[in-house]
């Protein structure tokens, strides 16, 4: 895998063979010994590996973002983004490494404390099929900053791009080992998990895999951040300016075809501009180009597998016999150009006429599917934005300032957009409440997730004992 002239090809057949516990004890043991001479260097040095780390990447953007669109199906305008957000967190936490530092207190008779902040250790990253290079760098970066190792596990689904990320690291001069891959799917999962030199676990992807991950974890006391699922709500007010609302609910329901853990698939339209809203959404839905994900004019290509096709157009099904109105979408796309036929490509879709208690208003689809409901009071909608298990994400339209601050403070989500919704700066934390999990990822707290504070206490005088 590191000789540059090994055929994509054999490349990926090495790829997709799962690592057993041979293969995981030697990545986590090489991930040790790479940890051993990280943390010994400067935090500005190994902010110089990262910030060529991030200038490679950012210089081979387009080559990297045609490997994220054959690895994972989205359309290569998103996967640019995505490229350009990875690099943006590698540049951002390798400005974070050379910062770190402990606090000093002064105490009674000349004696002093001071606090260090240290890495961890080995930390494991386990990502998700949706963003899968995006995802690799949102854990690896503060995790490098702070001076640990990550093994990371990509999804089975996503297997190549991961890769591509350890060849970059290695090119930008890290030690041997220290950002290690490892291929499989649960069972080797299971082995990062239980493994004793593993001080702590990244997890995104679904509530009940991360609450095994929690479990597991659990009986090595290993620090964990999960980041899991949602059924995200999105409050759009009448005062609200209706050209953005729009905008911001086709952006919040079919990025990447839906398949988006933060994504306001509930959204709550007030009831005197229900009707304009939803001629006008199903009007944009309606024309939403689909086919070639390599194509500059494509914006949704095909769900990741057929399994996930189906599950989908499941819940559609289930929608319409619970009483929902289909106002477009919601079906098998078959695209004109014949090397696409057997793609796994669904038309982007609308739910009208659908209640809280309907199953597409209480579970999480991971589709391209909108599900609108009416409200009429601000108390109300608050109350049914919250009646769910999850807590990811929450979005409001309104030019009322006050109301935007009173409703985001209301709403028991980790992240509220207003105005606006599905942005991603790495400047900010990103993480959920209640089922959708706990930690964060981007932003400066997030160094905290990757480290732990020692006090040293030094006595000046003499021992005033008991004894």
């Amino acid at each position: 895998l590191k000789s540059p002239a090994a055929s994509p090809v054999l490349r990926l057949l090495v790829l997709m063979v799962p690592c057993g516990s041979e293969e995981v004890d030697e990545a986590i043991k090489s991930a040790h010994g790479a940890y051993l001479k990280w943390r010994k260097m400067a935090g500005m040095e190994r902010a110089r590996v990262m910030l060529e780390a991030a200038r490679i990447i950012r210089e081979r953007r387009e080559k990297i973002a045609k490997l994220e669109v054959i690895n994972n199906g989205k359309t290569i305008t998103e996967a640019l983004v995505d490229i350009d957000i990875a690099w943006q967190c590698i540049e951002y936490y390798a400005g974070m490494a050379g910062t770190l530092a402990g606090q000093h207190v002064q105490l009674p008779g000349g004696a002093f404390a001071y606090t260090r902040r240290e890495p961890l250790g080995v930390c494991v990253g386990i990502g998700a099929w949706n963003y899968p290079f995006q995802i690799a760098s949102w854990k690896s970066a503060p995790a490098l900053a702070c001076g640990n190792a990550m093994v990371f596990k990509p999804s089975p689904m996503t297997p190549v791009t991961a890769v591509i990320l350890a060849e970059i690291y290695k090119e930008a001069g890290v030690p041997d080992g220290l950002f290690c891959v490892v291929q499989g799917g649960a069972e080797t999962g299971t082995l990062l998990c239980h493994h004793p030199m593993v001080a702590k676990v990244s997890f995104t992807g679904s509530v009940p895999t991360g609450k095994k991950v929690m479990e597991m974890s659990a009986k090595g006391v290993k620090q964990v951040t999960l980041e899991l699922g949602g059924k995200s709500p999105l409050l759009i007010f009448k005062d609200c300016e209706l050209e953005n609302a729009v905008k911001g609910a086709l952006m919040a329901n079919f990025l990447t075809q839906g398949q988006v853990c933060c994504n306001g698939t509930r959204v709550f339209v007030q009831r005197e501009i229900m009707p304009q809203f939803l001629e006008e959404v199903v009007k944009r839905t309606k024309v939403i180009p689909l086919g070639d994900p390599m194509l500059d004019g494509t914006r949704m290509g095909a769900l990741i597998s057929k399994p996930q096709l189906e599950k989908v157009l499941g819940f559609v099904n289930q929608a319409k016999k619970e009483g929902a109105r289909v106002l477009c979408g919601g079906e098998p796309f078959v695209p004109s150009d014949p090397k696409l036929k057997g793609g796994y490509f669904m038309s982007p879709c609308v739910l009208d006429n659908c209640r809280d208690d309907m199953t597409c208003v209480k579970e999480e689809i991971f589709g391209p599917v909108m599900s609108v409901l009416p409200f009429d009071t601000e108390e109300e909608v608050i109350r049914r934005a919250n009646n769910t298990t999850f807590g990811l994400a929450s979005g409001v339209f309104t030019r009322d300032i006050s109301r935007a601050h009173r409703v985001a403070a209301d709403l028991e989500a980790g992240t509220c957009f207003i105005n606006n919704y599905n942005i991603s700066p790495v400047e900010v934390p990103f993480g959920g409440y209640k089922n959708s999990g706990f930690g964060r990822e981007n932003g400066q707290v997030t160094i905290e997730y990757y480290s732990q504070l020692k006090t040293v206490v030094v006595e000046m005088g003499d021992v005033e004992s008991l004894f």
